[in-house]
Order: C-alpha cells, then sequence, then structure tokens
C-alpha cells in the first residue's frame, strides 16, 4: 500500500490564512474507475474520515457532513462542493465551501488530474484555500498536519478500496 497511497509533495506553505497543498498518489485501478470512484457519493463517503455523510445533489454538487479532529478541538463541518471543468476521465476542479459553526469557515479551490499509468492511475491535485474564524487562530503546524492526515487517509483508504478493480 505504502507505494501507491503516498504523497510526493505535500504542503508547499501556509501563511496566516491560506493554504495551499498538492499531492500525488498512484491508485492500483484503471483510470476510468478512479474517475468513477471520485464521482460516487457513497465512496466518497467511504473514504473520508468522519464522514456522516455525502449527497450527490447533481453531477455537479455534493454536500457532506464530516466531523473532523484539528488537534484538541473535534467540529461537526458542513461542506458544499461544486465540481466544474470536467473533462473524463482525465481532470475536474473543484470548488469547496466548509462551514464549522462557531469554529470557523474554509473556502478553497482543488485542481484534479488523472492519468494512466501502466496499470495505475497516477492522481495529481493540487489545492488552495483560506480558513478564517477559530480555525484560522490555529498554529501552522496543527492546520498542516490536519491536512496531511486527512488527505493520506482518504487516499489510502480510497486505493485500498479500489486496488482490485483493475
Amino acid at each position: 500500500m505504502e507505494d501507491y497511497a503516498r504523497v510526493v509533495d505535500r504542503f508547499v506553505g501556509f501563511g496566516g490564512r491560506t493554504l495551499e497543498q498538492s499531492g500525488q498518489y498512484r491508485i492500483l485501478a484503471a483510470r476510468a474507475v478512479v474517475w468513477d470512484a471520485l464521482n460516487d457519493a457513497d465512496v466518497l463517503a467511504a473514504c473520508i474520515e468522519g464522514c456522516e455523510s455525502v449527497t450527490k445533489l447533481s453531477d455537479h454538487r455534493f454536500d457532506a457532513n464530516i466531523t473532523a479532529k484539528l488537534g484538541p478541538v473535534k467540529t461537526k463541518f458542513k461542506a458544499t462542493i461544486e465540481v466544474s471543468d470536467r473533462n473524463p476521465p482525465e481532470s475536474y476542479s473543484l470548488e469547496v465551501s466548509v462551514k464549522g459553526g462557531m469554529q470557523g469557515f474554509g473556502k478553497g479551490r482543488a485542481e484534479v488530474e488523472l492519468a494512466e499509468d501502466q496499470n495505475a492511475t497516477l492522481l495529481s491535485y493540487r489545492v488552495e484555500g483560506n480558513v478564517g474564524g477559530k480555525l484560522a487562530q490555529m498554529g501552522s503546524r496543527l492546520i498542516t498536519a490536519a491536512g496531511r492526515k486527512m488527505a493520506d487517509g482518504f487516499f489510502s483508504r480510497f486505493s485500498e478500496r479500489w486496488a482490485d478493480t483493475i
């Protein structure tokens, strides 16, 4: 598993309230299978740690309820994900808006690309976002570690789930 679910280039920077993250994962599944899975609400819900629900409202919009722990703080978040710039099965963009009640909020954009890699798929992503409220007051190391943990956990579970579909 280590070999196909690792981050190549984790966080490239965090300054103040702005977050940038990028990564690359090799998933042992055909690109079309990975594309379909990334657009399946049930698969997403099963792979997101702390996910209570993911609802696909349309081909371009998902809503999610997630409980996440950021250091000592455990918070429920409501997220809206808008999918744009779809180029099946190669790439898409995500606009994400997250609300955590009194803990704060987040907004961001992610670019996701899928490339064939022999008998696997190379998934590359880049995220830019902002956090506000109490979330922005937490230390950058804490936010960085939480983001890294969530991405690693998601792609590890995702890779394990789809590895046998080649």
